[in-house]
């Protein structure tokens, strides 16, 4: 049997990838196509609160001879911070279902009082450009990709740094769920609920291990040890935290566009020190048991 690291890196699994049916670029059948042509044969489609790209990419998968897994990424608030929570695997519930609804509805109420904040500052226009799909409730990459083709900054980090991020001229806190009411949803939907990118966040190591202690205390399963843009010390102190704190470990490049400096399947291998999140369904040669399916 192959060990948690080597089956990550003969299966080049990426469990957290994002499509246009949330804030990526790619459509799901573009995702799918890109991650198998580069090399990825396990990957999970994770928009935010949303799954609605996930049947177009299980039909894509198919196509391309690689596994689907159903995923989310659910945006929580903890401690006035937004954190993000993974669900892996999942299926249908109508609690769930209702869960991610009232996400999208919060997205939609953010997204009129961004756009109010940028018309006073100048730039009238952004909810209708942003909302001219219809289909995606817009988030905040939406408003930055309209804001850097406005001229208003040179690129996403510049527009986050004055006008989205926390201390942004158009920052909104939106009303996100708390954690434990989000890994309940992705439970009853008979996934497992990831922790995302814990080094993303600003905040310290000691807010960092209390952010897993409550994640735990929430009923979560993992961590993601491994993301498209952990450095090897980070990588390092991933494994102490799932060790730490009983958590499995995940792995994801949080894809969403071309420049980005992110590819899907394109990330440090696991390591063998942890134990791999798709343990938790079945043997850890088998990643793939972590499909869509119905409950």
């Amino acid at each position: 049997m192959l060990s948690p690291s080597a089956a990550s890196r003969a299966l080049c699994v990426d469990l957290h990838t994002h499509s246009t049916a949330s804030d990526g670029a790619l459509s799901p059948v573009d995702l799918v196509a890109r991650a198998a042509a580069g090399g990825v044969t396990t990957l999970a489609l994770t928009d935010h609160d949303t799954v609605a790209g996930v049947p177009e990419a299980q039909d894509a998968a198919v196509q391309a001879g690689i596994q689907l897994v159903a995923g989310v990424e659910i945006s929580t608030q903890w401690e006035r911070r937004e954190i993000h929570v993974v669900g892996l695997g999942l299926g249908e519930h109508p609690v769930f279902s209702q869960g991610l609804a009232h996400q999208q509805a919060q997205r939609w109420r953010r997204a009129e009082r961004i756009a109010g904040k940028l018309a006073k500052r100048g730039y009238p226009g952004a909810f209708e450009a942003v909302a001219a799909d219809g289909q995606r409730a817009p988030g905040r990459a939406h408003f930055a990709r309209w804001l850097v083709e406005q001229g208003a900054a040179r690129d996403f980090r510049q527009v986050f740094k004055r006008f989205l991020g926390r201390n942004g001229d158009a920052w909104v806190r939106a009303d996100w769920v708390s954690m434990a009411a989000a890994v309940r949803w992705i439970h009853l939907a008979g996934g497992v609920a990831v922790l995302a990118h814990p080094f993303a966040y600003d905040m310290t190591g000691a807010w960092r291990r209390r952010l897993c202690e409550a994640f735990v205390e929430a009923g979560g399963d993992g961590v993601e040890v491994v993301t498209g843009r952990t450095t090897p010390t980070q990588v390092r102190d991933g494994i102490g935290l799932a060790l730490r704190h009983g958590l499995r470990a995940s792995l994801g490049s949080d894809f969403h566009r071309d420049g980005s400096g992110l590819e899907p399947g394109r990330l440090l291998s696991l390591p063998d020190a942890v134990t791999p999140v798709w343990s938790q369904v079945q043997s850890a040669t088998r990643p793939t048991d972590l499909s869509f399916r119905s409950q």
